[in-house]
């Protein structure tokens, strides 16, 4: 059988090469000078990154990173080549799969170079970006990085993109089973915790300039909007999960974390909520984290080790962290199943 001109293509944010702070710091500074991340003029960007995050950040982060990397690696990357060699397996030898990151190592340009190792004849990548919902810190800079990477390295390759999955019932199916070992009976409640971002991302990425964050429960009234909303797309995900395991709406919250500076940023914080669990007198929560599909140190670290102890010294007694889908069969069945659709489409694209 011939090898497939379409190409299945995952890409994750990243990680770096090592916990040591040489290598932390090379990848912060690739992080960071992102336009979409910081979103600032490039001097002021680079004054902010080089002048006062770089030259303290990186030790502080390695030791972070230490905690939790595996002696195959970073979390997040093991994982990510994981779910590569599961989809493969699925998909059969004809198709190629590769994956990419953000930024690191594999780069977006050698996850295309692989594929076009597997089949030098590709036509078409189905890009997928691991995120569930659309942020431009996330989900719009790997489609814009690949784009840029696809027009300077790969002219000749169309391009497919997977939609902002939050919704998608085999997504909502793979993150709420995953979750259910988990929420036992003496788990007094459950935190969904999503990467924060600052307001003003969701105010840039308002198509009609005047909802997001500009009128009352802007997210549950319908808009335009929400189709670029993180925040909207955040709660919905929620949404989905609660109905689909039936959660009285006593025992869940939402709350976002990972702020970075001094900007307002969504709220309420992680933190914060988990502080107030405590107090309450919530002795066990369980802690989920959507924005999220593959572990990594915003979990493993942030949730799993800091919020726990956040947690513990508000007063309460156990936190559980509730995994990512991470190579989740599940997972794998909804990554094939886009992968299969994709694939149908793509010779018409190839014909254009």
């Amino acid at each position: 059988m011939a090898k497939s001109k379409t190409g299945i293509f995952l890409v994750n944010l990243g990680s770096p090469d090592s916990f040591e702070p040489e290598d932390v710091k090379v990848y912060l500074r690739e992080f960071l000078m992102d336009k979409r991340v910081i979103d600032a003029p490039e001097i002021i960007r680079k004054m902010i990154v080089e002048g006062f995050i770089l030259p303290k950040r990186p030790k502080e982060s390695g030791e972070a990173y230490e905690l939790i990397w595996w002696e195959d690696g970073s979390p997040l990357i093991v994982i990510t080549e994981q779910v590569e060699a599961k989809l493969k397996q699925r998909l059969g030898d004809d198709i190629p799969v590769s994956i990419g990151m953000r930024y690191g190592n594999p780069s977006i340009e050698a996850g295309i170079e692989d594929l076009l190792k597997q089949n030098p004849e590709l036509e078409t990548v189905f890009l997928v970006p691991l995120y569930p919902q659309y942020a431009m810190a996330t989900f719009e800079t790997v489609i814009e990085k690949t784009k840029d990477v696809i027009l300077a390295k790969f002219p000749h390759l169309h391009t497919v993109i997977k939609d902002p999955f939050f919704n998608d019932p085999k997504y909502i199916k793979a993150l709420a089973e995953s979750m259910k070992p988990y929420i036992t009976d003496d788990i007094d409640h459950i935190l969904f915790s999503y990467h924060g971002v600052p307001e003003r991302h969701i105010k840039k990425r308002d198509i009609t300039g005047d909802h997001c964050l500009k009128c009352e429960n802007c997210c549950e009234v319908s808009s335009p909007a929400h189709q670029f909303c993180y925040r909207h797309q955040d709660l919905m995900t929620t949404k989905q999960v609660v109905g689909y395991l039936d959660l009285d709406e006593s025992r869940y919250s939402t709350a976002f974390q990972s702020k970075l500076g001094v900007d307002p940023w969504l709220l309420p914080a992680t933190d914060k909520e988990l502080e107030r669990l405590g107090k309450e007198g919530k002795k066990k929560v369980a802690v989920v984290c959507p924005a999220f599909v593959s572990d990594c140190i915003e979990t493993l670290e942030e949730i799993g080790i800091r919020g726990k102890e956040d947690f513990i010294e508000a007063g309460g007694e156990d936190l559980v962290l509730i995994p990512c889908i991470n190579d989740n069969d599940l997972w794998i069945d909804a990554l094939e199943d886009w992968s299969r659709k994709a694939l149908e489409i793509a010779p018409e694209l190839e014909r254009v």
